[in-house]
Protein backbone atom coordinates (compact mmCIF):
# COMPACT_ATOMS: atom_id res chain seq x y z
CA UNK A 1 0.00 0.00 0.00
CA UNK A 2 1.33 3.41 -0.86
CA UNK A 3 0.78 6.02 1.38
CA UNK A 4 -1.45 9.66 0.93
CA UNK A 5 2.34 11.49 0.40
CA UNK A 6 3.12 8.93 -2.35
CA UNK A 7 -0.01 9.26 -3.91
CA UNK A 8 0.23 13.05 -3.95
CA UNK A 9 3.82 13.12 -5.41
CA UNK A 10 2.94 10.67 -8.34
CA UNK A 11 0.08 12.11 -9.00
CA UNK A 12 2.15 15.79 -9.11
CA UNK A 13 4.35 13.59 -11.62
CA UNK A 14 1.55 12.88 -14.02
CA UNK A 15 0.34 16.06 -13.71
CA UNK A 16 3.73 17.90 -14.58
CA UNK A 17 3.55 17.50 -18.70
CA UNK A 18 0.19 19.32 -18.52
CA UNK A 19 1.38 22.01 -16.49
CA UNK A 20 4.59 22.47 -18.96
CA UNK A 21 2.08 22.20 -21.60
CA UNK A 22 0.12 24.74 -20.55
CA UNK A 23 3.59 27.36 -19.64
CA UNK A 24 4.61 26.82 -23.13
CA UNK A 25 0.81 27.29 -24.64
CA UNK A 26 1.14 30.55 -22.53
CA UNK A 27 4.28 31.47 -24.56
CA UNK A 28 4.09 32.98 -28.18
CA UNK A 29 6.32 31.66 -30.12
CA UNK A 30 8.42 34.72 -30.60
CA UNK A 31 9.35 34.44 -26.99
CA UNK A 32 10.51 30.99 -27.42
CA UNK A 33 14.06 32.56 -26.89
CA UNK A 34 13.55 35.28 -24.43
CA UNK A 35 14.54 35.32 -20.68
CA UNK A 36 13.86 38.51 -18.22
CA UNK A 37 15.79 36.39 -15.84
CA UNK A 38 19.14 36.03 -17.65
CA UNK A 39 18.79 32.19 -17.49
CA UNK A 40 17.88 29.79 -20.01
CA UNK A 41 14.89 30.53 -22.01
CA UNK A 42 11.56 28.59 -22.78
CA UNK A 43 12.60 26.78 -25.47
CA UNK A 44 16.39 25.77 -23.27
CA UNK A 45 14.06 24.24 -20.75
CA UNK A 46 11.62 22.30 -22.99
CA UNK A 47 15.21 20.36 -24.28
CA UNK A 48 16.43 19.73 -21.10
CA UNK A 49 13.18 18.52 -19.65
CA UNK A 50 13.18 15.61 -22.48
CA UNK A 51 16.81 15.21 -22.01
CA UNK A 52 16.28 14.93 -17.81
CA UNK A 53 13.13 12.90 -18.39
CA UNK A 54 15.02 9.93 -20.24
CA UNK A 55 17.15 10.25 -18.23
CA UNK A 56 14.92 10.25 -14.98
CA UNK A 57 13.02 6.66 -16.90
CA UNK A 58 16.54 4.95 -16.78
CA UNK A 59 17.03 5.98 -13.64
CA UNK A 60 13.93 4.62 -12.27
CA UNK A 61 14.40 1.40 -13.67
CA UNK A 62 18.08 0.68 -12.38
CA UNK A 63 16.95 1.45 -9.11
CA UNK A 64 13.69 -0.90 -9.47
CA UNK A 65 16.11 -3.62 -11.42
CA UNK A 66 19.49 -3.63 -10.31
CA UNK A 67 20.86 -4.68 -7.06
CA UNK A 68 20.92 -2.27 -4.08
CA UNK A 69 24.12 0.01 -4.45
CA UNK A 70 24.09 -0.18 -7.89
CA UNK A 71 25.66 3.59 -9.73
CA UNK A 72 22.72 6.20 -10.65
CA UNK A 73 24.90 8.37 -13.33
CA UNK A 74 24.55 12.27 -12.91
CA UNK A 75 25.14 14.02 -15.62
CA UNK A 76 26.62 17.92 -16.36
CA UNK A 77 22.79 19.54 -17.87
CA UNK A 78 24.82 22.97 -18.81
CA UNK A 79 26.92 21.66 -20.80
CA UNK A 80 24.33 19.37 -22.72
CA UNK A 81 22.54 22.82 -22.98
CA UNK A 82 25.79 24.53 -24.57
CA UNK A 83 26.55 21.59 -26.86
CA UNK A 84 25.46 23.33 -30.66
CA UNK A 85 24.60 19.68 -31.62
CA UNK A 86 22.00 19.06 -29.46
CA UNK A 87 20.14 22.31 -30.07
CA UNK A 88 18.68 24.00 -27.17
CA UNK A 89 18.66 26.91 -28.63
CA UNK A 90 18.20 26.37 -32.27
CA UNK A 91 15.67 23.49 -32.77
CA UNK A 92 11.94 23.47 -32.57
CA UNK A 93 10.39 22.00 -29.59
CA UNK A 94 7.95 19.80 -30.72
CA UNK A 95 10.32 16.86 -30.99
CA UNK A 96 11.37 17.28 -27.12
CA UNK A 97 7.32 17.73 -25.66
CA UNK A 98 6.81 14.64 -27.80
CA UNK A 99 9.72 12.50 -25.68
CA UNK A 100 8.89 14.34 -22.55
CA UNK A 101 4.86 13.10 -22.84
CA UNK A 102 6.14 9.75 -24.17
CA UNK A 103 8.91 8.65 -21.38
CA UNK A 104 6.67 10.59 -18.44
CA UNK A 105 3.57 8.44 -19.55
CA UNK A 106 5.88 5.41 -19.39
CA UNK A 107 7.10 5.97 -15.74
CA UNK A 108 3.91 6.84 -14.63
CA UNK A 109 2.98 3.13 -15.72
CA UNK A 110 5.92 2.14 -13.34
CA UNK A 111 4.65 4.64 -10.44
CA UNK A 112 1.31 3.05 -10.77
CA UNK A 113 2.84 -0.16 -9.75
CA UNK A 114 5.19 0.40 -7.08
CA UNK A 115 4.70 -1.34 -3.74
CA UNK A 116 5.70 0.36 -0.48
CA UNK A 117 8.80 -2.26 -0.61
CA UNK A 118 9.82 -0.28 -3.78
CA UNK A 119 10.35 2.86 -2.70
CA UNK A 120 12.89 1.89 -0.73
CA UNK A 121 15.19 0.51 -3.15
CA UNK A 122 18.62 2.72 -3.63
CA UNK A 123 21.73 3.01 -5.49
CA UNK A 124 24.09 5.99 -5.46
CA UNK A 125 24.39 8.87 -7.44
CA UNK A 126 26.99 10.11 -8.69
CA UNK A 127 26.14 13.47 -7.30
CA UNK A 128 24.52 13.20 -4.43
CA UNK A 129 24.88 10.03 -2.85
CA UNK A 130 22.60 8.11 -1.11
CA UNK A 131 19.46 7.66 -3.73
CA UNK A 132 16.12 5.91 -3.41
CA UNK A 133 12.76 5.18 -5.63
CA UNK A 134 11.09 8.19 -2.76
CA UNK A 135 13.95 10.34 -3.53
CA UNK A 136 14.09 10.03 -7.44
CA UNK A 137 9.76 10.48 -6.85
CA UNK A 138 10.62 13.95 -4.49
CA UNK A 139 12.97 14.91 -7.39
CA UNK A 140 10.67 14.84 -10.42
CA UNK A 141 6.98 15.32 -9.20
CA UNK A 142 8.51 18.83 -8.93
CA UNK A 143 10.81 19.35 -11.97
CA UNK A 144 8.58 20.00 -14.66
CA UNK A 145 6.57 22.10 -12.30
CA UNK A 146 9.97 24.18 -11.60
CA UNK A 147 10.34 24.44 -14.87
CA UNK A 148 6.60 25.50 -15.88
CA UNK A 149 6.80 28.33 -13.50
CA UNK A 150 10.40 29.15 -14.82
CA UNK A 151 9.28 29.42 -18.82
CA UNK A 152 6.23 31.51 -17.09
CA UNK A 153 8.54 33.50 -15.25
CA UNK A 154 11.02 34.08 -17.97
CA UNK A 155 8.41 35.42 -20.16
CA UNK A 156 7.28 37.91 -17.73
CA UNK A 157 3.94 35.67 -16.29
CA UNK A 158 2.25 34.48 -13.60
CA UNK A 159 3.69 30.94 -12.11
CA UNK A 160 1.30 28.07 -11.15
CA UNK A 161 0.37 27.76 -7.68
CA UNK A 162 0.73 24.33 -6.46
CA UNK A 163 -2.39 22.68 -5.34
Amino acid sequence: MIDPETADLIRRYTAGVGLLEAAIAAVPEADLDRSDEGGWTPRMVVHHLADSETNSYVRLRRLLAEPTGTVIAGYDEGRWASTPALGYTTQPIEQSLAVLRAVRAASAQVLSRLTAEDLDREGVHTESGRYTVRDWLRIYAEHAEDHADQILRACGRRPHVDG
